[in-house]
């Protein structure tokens, strides 16, 4: 990866916070190929003002000393509106989401044929166009890209995540009083739709009566959503990384997903927990969807896929994972 990038003069420029993993994954990727990389971000909280923050540094900084600019995450906020500044250099991007498709498909905040639809389609377009190199976080995003917004497939290349690991890593912890002698299920998340936590709160139901279980769902659940009340299910609005990651070390089974079947995006990517859980070792259910197909198989150990958008069929794929322990624990 960045083999292209070698000893090169390199400007890389995000405006998402300088601590989010993507982030942190191309700068010392990008470390390790140059000793000339300056970096332009912010680690303010807000979005607004971390954009401000990066478009004044922008305007003042003289581009035409770097090789390379390379724009991390969102480059749609930054290559539309400073490719004046880009015109002597090659120009790498992160194409990590399509805003078109985010917007009008994922979070349905508006009409595909509506003219915000259409411009964030066209925005999408001449972020592309303009790269001389572009990064997706699977073969199956990258193919979308190329399909829906003409991006040449010869410019794009595939960079999966990577989990931060010196927070999530194999270690043990106790399970907690409620939990002990139980199969433990957990699930986390930021709750976004393509996610589908419905589904994993529809299994918690199915099997919520049998004693022998317990789930931790983790995240910021809304009110409006059917949240299924038993002792043998724990909601936590939100945990810091290094207690997630013992959360996670004391589970029996993590639901990776993404669940949700009607939104094509959640077929097209890894859902980031995926990474965290396969590098904490253990056992987890995909999606069962192209994207997740990429990296894991079920000839893997611990390794299932389930059919999305199926709180049944999550339900029952839980409980083979629980046969397994039942049988390994002697019970």
């Amino acid at each position: 990866m960045f083999e292209e990038l070698k000893n090169k003069k390199i400007l890389f420029i995000t405006t998402k916070n300088l601590d989010y993993l993507r982030n942190t994954q191309e700068i010392r990727q990008l470390k390790e190929k140059t000793d000339f990389l300056s970096v332009i971000g912010s680690k303010d909280k807000s979005y607004p003002k971390r954009l401000l923050k990066v478009y004044w540094k922008l305007l003042r900084t003289s581009c035409q000393k770097y090789d390379w600019i390379f724009v991390g995450f969102a480059p749609q906020l930054i290559v539309p509106f400073f490719n004046w500044k880009f015109r002597k250099n090659k120009l790498y991007i992160d194409f990590f989401i399509s805003m078109y498709d985010t917007l009008a498909f994922d979070r349905k905040k508006v009409k595909p044929e509506s003219f915000l639809g259409r411009m964030l389609a066209w925005i999408d377009r001449k972020t592309l166009k303009a790269a001389d190199a572009v990064i997706a976080d699977t073969k199956a995003h990258a193919e979308y890209f190329s399909e829906e917004f003409g991006a040449d497939p010869r410019k794009i290349q595939v960079m999966y995540l990577e989990a931060d690991k010196s927070i999530y890593y194999p270690h043990k912890v106790e399970k907690p009083e409620e939990a002990k002698g139980k199969f433990t299920v957990l699930y986390f998340g930021s709750i976004l739709p393509l996610q589908g936590v419905d589904i994993v709160l529809e299994a918690a139901n199915h099997l919520k009566k049998i004693e022998d279980i317990c789930f931790y769902i983790i995240g910021p659940i809304g009110e409006k959503m059917k949240k299924p009340l038993d002792p043998n299910i724990h909601y936590i609005q939100w945990l810091s990384q290094e207690k997630l990651s013992d959360y996670i070390a004391f589970s029996d089974l993590c639901l990776a997903g993404h669940f949700n079947k009607n939104i094509n995006k959640a077929r097209r990517t890894i859902p980031g927990k995926a990474y965290i859980y396969h590098a904490m070792e253990k056992p987890m259910i995909l999606g069962d969807n192209p994207a997740n197909h990429e990296l894991y198989s079920e000839k893997d150990p611990g390794i299932s896929f389930v059919e999305m958008g199926s709180g049944e069929k999550l339900a029952d794929k839980i409980l083979e994972h629980m046969t397994v322990w039942s049988k390994n624990n002697g019970r």
